[in-house]
């Protein structure tokens, strides 16, 4: 695929989700990402099981190379000026005040190079009464009440994955590609901020909307129901989804399917307005019908009818669907020390070429040899030990 920003250099000096989401997202444009670890240690999402290499961590840090570097110590601090001077972005997701504290302000960092993208993520901002707390996804989640909207009440607990996380990740890979093509006019780098707060919030926007314009507060299933969206489970143990939404001929297309055409005539279910306000009775019919055939049936019935449907996956079955083997969705490489390395390619496609190569994530301090001089092109390497301490 065309690497659209193979002439970007960035410096990540992230840890667990939302600075690596944002630097895998530039790499897989593909920017040059040199991250930033402690010798050691390295990234704390590299100890989740496996050693240093956990699924957690190839998650988020794929194309990318690593270097170890304490900043703290003088002769680190300067190895990692020298990438800075040479760096289009920088990224942190520090807790406020942390970065001035080991060297990395944007300040000092920004009388090095003045072209340099600082890009600043945080929990709840860098000022304000709660930019001290410390902050994870479901904390992001709840306090921008995007996690009442996943709750359901009568099992409450947290559900999927970490959504804030990421989320923020893009939000800040979307606010550097803007300062990016801001200073191919004036020259100078910006300072980008985003906190999981804010992200969230803004990824919130629709509940917000209903609240600001019909003084609606919309709850767990608010959406569903306006939708018409349900899960159906099938003879065989599976699960179907369905998402209705309002085009009358979807459900003409379900009722035959269903071998059912009388289904309008229940005036509970004769219009959409009908169906949305019923819709716990609309799921109570549909419960015992879907019962009666296994999944591929019913795929097979409603696909005929032209209703929007999919076979609900689990995450095992999703890779041997025959769409997502047409659009080469999973790709693999070879690494010379961990072996083979298999993940999601980057969903974006320039000019019909997709993202179908990817380097895996780096062990910690794999690329100290070739980076300790300062910023050398990417080059094919033999893993090596991180051995200082």
């Amino acid at each position: 695929m065309s690497k659209v920003l193979a002439d970007v250099r960035v410096v990540e000096h992230g840890t667990f989700i939302t600075g690596p989401a944002a630097s895998m997202l530039l790499a897989d444009l593909g920017a040059d990402v040199v991250k930033v670890e402690l010798p050691g240690t390295g990234d704390p999402f590299r100890a989740f099981k496996d050693g240093l290499y956990s699924p957690h961590f190839q998650t988020y840090n794929r194309n990318k190379r690593s270097i170890t570097l304490n900043t703290k110590q003088a002769a680190d601090l300067a190895q990692f000026d020298a990438l800075i001077k040479e760096a289009d972005v920088y990224i942190q997701n520090f807790r406020p005040g942390v970065a001035e504290q080991i060297g990395v302000g944007e300040e000092r960092l920004r009388k090095l190079n003045p072209r340099l993208i600082y890009c600043s993520i945080s929990g709840f901002g860098a000022t304000g009464p709660s930019s001290h707390r410390p902050t994870y996804d479901t904390v992001a989640q709840a306090v921008s009440g995007f996690l009442g909207l996943l709750v359901n009440p009568k099992d409450p607990r947290v559900l999927g994955p970490a959504m804030a996380d990421s989320l923020t990740g893009f939000y800040a890979a979307y606010g550097i590609l803007g300062a990016l093509h801001e200073r191919h006019a004036t020259g100078v780098g910006r300072k980008v901020e985003v906190s999981m707060f804010e992200a969230m919030t803004h990824f919130n926007l629709d509940a917000f909307q209903h609240l600001f314009s019909a003084n609606e507060v919309m709850g767990p299933f608010s959406r569903p129901s306006v939708s018409q969206s349900y899960v159906m489970k099938c003879s065989d143990g599976k699960w179907i989804a369905l998402h209705m939404s309002s085009p009358p001929k979807f459900w003409q297309g379900l009722a035959a399917a269903m071998e059912k055409p009388d289904l309008f005539e229940d005036e509970r279910f004769a219009t959409r307005e009908a169906r949305i306000e019923h819709q716990e009775d609309m799921i109570a019919v549909l419960g015992p019908i879907f019962a009666q055939r296994d999944r591929a049936e019913w795929c097979r019935r409603l696909e005929a009818g032209d209703v929007p449907h999919a076979p609900m996956y689990t995450t095992a079955e999703v890779p041997d669907d025959p769409q997502a083997r047409h659009l080469q969705l999973f790709v693999e490489t070879e690494h010379p020390v961990v072996g083979t390395f298999r993940t999601v390619r980057s969903p974006v496609s320039f000019d019909g070429e997709r993202a179908l190569e990817v380097t895996a994530p780096p062990l910690l301090g794999e690329h100290n040899a070739e980076l300790r001089g300062g910023w050398t092109p990417r080059v094919a390497t033999t893993p090596q030990p991180d051995i200082r301490t």
